[in-house]
């Protein structure tokens, strides 16, 4: 089992920024990728970004690519997302989770990850 607990979501006007965290704890040892999704009102829940845990290869979808960047602090079990230049677009239940699946590959699908957090809210007014 795998816990995960997201932090840093709130409110910023746009062109702001934020900081999300996730803390794991359990069995962090068998974590193989780590990714933040988001999921807006009235829409599915999409991939926004990820990070492999041990090599710290990252992939982003294309609309935060340049604002938004992954990061990993292994010492302390934490994924980060650091967001900037946010638009109202961007405002969503932040998720993040993990993937326990042993994949070279970085993990881009839901049905790819294994264990998720509670979501965190981040609202960017215009």
């Amino acid at each position: 089992q795998v816990q995960l607990v997201e932090s840093g979501g709130g409110l910023v006007q746009a062109g702001g920024s934020l900081t999300l965290s996730c803390a794991a704890s359990g069995r962090t040892f068998s974590i193989t990728t780590m990714g933040w999704f988001r999921q807006a009102p009235g829409k599915g829940r999409e991939f926004v970004a990820a990070i492999s845990w041990t090599g710290g290869r990252t992939y982003y979808v294309d609309s935060v690519k340049g604002r938004f960047t992954i990061s990993r602090d292994n010492a302390k079990n934490t994924v980060y997302l650091r967001m900037n230049s946010l638009k109202p677009e961007d405002t969503a239940v932040y998720y993040c989770a993990a993937d326990l699946g042993g994949r070279w590959s970085i993990s881009t699908t839901l049905d790819e990850y294994d264990y998720w957090g509670q979501g965190t809210q981040v609202t960017v007014s215009s």
